[in-house]
């Protein structure tokens, strides 16, 4: 069963990576620099096969968990991957380790399709995004967690911000770091049915979710870029200024503001 779990998840990666792309020119035609010039597009960069992979996962997800034989299957990998003598704790903080790649990897001197304030807002809008359809979901799902009586267990929190992160840096970066990234988001997830916190398809689900999000950052932002670029362009247009002073033994500092 090890074995064949084993394959399973080196075929979810190697599925997930081409699908979730946009075009092979968009991996591989990136800026040189990471502020060599803007990327706000005018009309979203939308193309209907991007939402294979989500869809596809999510489905999957909804199955897995209302159908006898979906539930069946999560019992299985349960008794398969469960952890017997430890928890692993790390998965709590690691899950964050794709969004910080977001920045962290063009520190590095990679090279990223957006500078830091641009990222900022596409990553902000994923997170929203993410926040708002997983805990909308689990709340109308209300199913219960394998270790405990919590009915929030559908989809994992955890898997959709790792694979939201994992999408964000593919996006930013091209697809060999978006495969280290997706590596390390898969290792999420089974981290979570290990630590027995989640069934296979609330795994499933929140990788489908996870993605989806990071994507909508991206179809949005040639909207959120252009609010961004007004919000930059009046406060360029408004003089602040911060001036000491000393006089007679006393001192202080003007504020000089111009309307």
């Amino acid at each position: 069963m090890r074995k064949h779990l084993c394959i399973l998840l080196t075929a979810w990666l190697c599925f997930c990576l081409p699908v979730c792309g946009q075009t092979q020119a968009d991996s591989l035609a990136y800026p040189k620099t990471v502020a060599s010039e803007k990327q706000t597009d005018d009309k979203p960069v939308f193309h209907p096969k991007q939402l294979i992979f989500p869809a596809t996962a999510i489905t999957l997800g909804v199955i897995g968990t209302s159908t006898s034989f979906g539930k069946k299957v999560n019992r299985k990998v349960r008794n398969t991957l469960r952890y017997r003598n430890h928890r692993i704790k790390a998965d709590d903080y690691v899950q964050y380790l794709p969004v910080v790649s977001v920045y962290g990897l063009s520190l590095l001197g990679a090279p990223a399709k957006h500078d830091y304030v641009e990222r900022t807002v596409i990553t902000a809008t994923a997170y929203a995004t993410m926040g708002i359809l997983v805990n909308s979901v689990k709340s109308i799902a209300q199913v219960k967690r394998p270790d405990s009586n919590s009915r929030h267990s559908f989809p994992s929190g955890h898997t959709a911000t790792a694979f939201m992160g994992a999408e964000l840096v593919r996006q930013e970066y091209g697809t060999w770091y978006g495969l280290a990234a997706y590596t390390v988001a898969t290792a999420i997830g089974v981290s979570r049915i290990y630590n027995d916190r989640h069934w296979a398809s609330d795994v499933v689900a929140g990788a489908g979710f996870g993605v989806l999000s990071a994507k909508v950052g991206y179809w949005l932002f040639p909207y959120t870029g252009k609010l961004l670029e007004k919000i930059t362009r009046k406060k360029q247009n408004k003089n602040a200024s911060l001036v000491p002073f000393y006089t007679g033994g006393s001192g202080g500092i003007a504020f000089s503001y111009c309307f």
